[in-house]
């Protein structure tokens, strides 16, 4: 679980590094977000001349969290870090990049990001 002002580190090639929560879209007042939510980041570090830069604003979905969750079969799925994956908008469900790095919860492609299931490497 995320709340508001989380830093995480960003798992695919646009060139940021680290990423800080700012909004959590279409939640009303829920200030928690888990894996698979659609969420509104800040980039906070960038590689020079990469795609993203240093603060921009961009909507990402959350891949993996380091807080354990619970399954619908009773087991649970926790990571070693918090990422998000940058997506194209709101509405659109495709990555920004062309490649995914580490682990990706089952959760991410229930949620129907079926795109970047697929990139990823994995798939917990």
């Amino acid at each position: 679980m995320l709340q508001l002002r989380s830093v995480m580190t960003v798992a695919d090639n646009t060139g940021a590094k680290f990423a800080y929560l700012i909004g959590i879209p279409g939640r009303g007042n829920k200030k928690i977000a888990s894996i698979g939510d659609i969420i509104m980041v800040v980039v906070k570090q960038a590689d020079p001349y990469a795609q993203v830069k240093r603060g921009d604003k961009l909507p990402a979905v959350i891949v993996r969290i380091k807080k354990e969750k619970g399954r619908t079969d009773g087991s649970y799925i926790r990571f070693d870090d918090n990422a998000c994956v940058l997506i194209q908008a709101k509405d659109n469900k495709d990555p920004k990049g062309t490649r995914v790095f580490g682990p990706v919860a089952r959760e991410v492609k229930d949620a129907g990001f079926n795109k970047i299931a697929s990139l990823a490497s994995e798939i917990y």
